[in-house]
């Protein structure tokens, strides 16, 4: 299969400024690291403070060359661009086992995130049942406050 050549948006929030920038640094510096992956072209924007909050937001863009499609989805997965698009080649053919690998490794992807939040939703109703115990006046209060909220 040839190579891939896509441009990426990447965006981060949070604070301070100098945190997000070097954070972005850091995580375009990782993406060229990464097996499959090489950075051709990156662009840092400059961080925009948030409107009403003491958060700022910034994004680079990254012209990316990739080795399979396998490097394409494992980028959108493990970087979660707020924008993906393929530059070239402008049609790609896949075999059945590169499709059979892309699905297995979605499918795995999946699973784990299915995992990750279940156990979040187990360790959220343990500590609201120990909080129940151990302080059900807090607890009270904290329900009665969800419940006055409109929907």
């Amino acid at each position: 299969m040839e190579k891939i050549h896509a441009t990426l948006m990447i965006e981060i929030l949070g604070k301070p400024e100098e945190h997000i920038k070097e954070a972005m640094r850091t995580l375009i510096t990782k993406l060229g690291a990464e097996k499959g992956v090489q950075v051709l072209n990156k662009t840092y924007h400059e961080p925009k403070k948030i409107e009403n909050s003491d958060l700022f937001t910034t994004f680079a863009e990254a012209d990316v060359e990739l080795d399979s499609l396998s490097n394409y989805f494992g980028i959108i997965f493990a970087y979660m661009p707020s924008h993906i698009e393929i530059t070239s080649p402008e049609k790609i053919t896949l075999s059945n086992h590169d499709l059979n690998e892309l699905g297995g490794a979605l499918a795995q992807r999946l699973h784990n995130y299915d995992a990750i939040t279940k156990q979040a939703i187990g360790e959220k109703e343990f500590v609201l049942e120990k909080l129940r115990e151990s302080a059900p006046e807090v607890f009270k209060q904290i329900t009665t406050s969800t419940e006055k909220k409109p929907n």
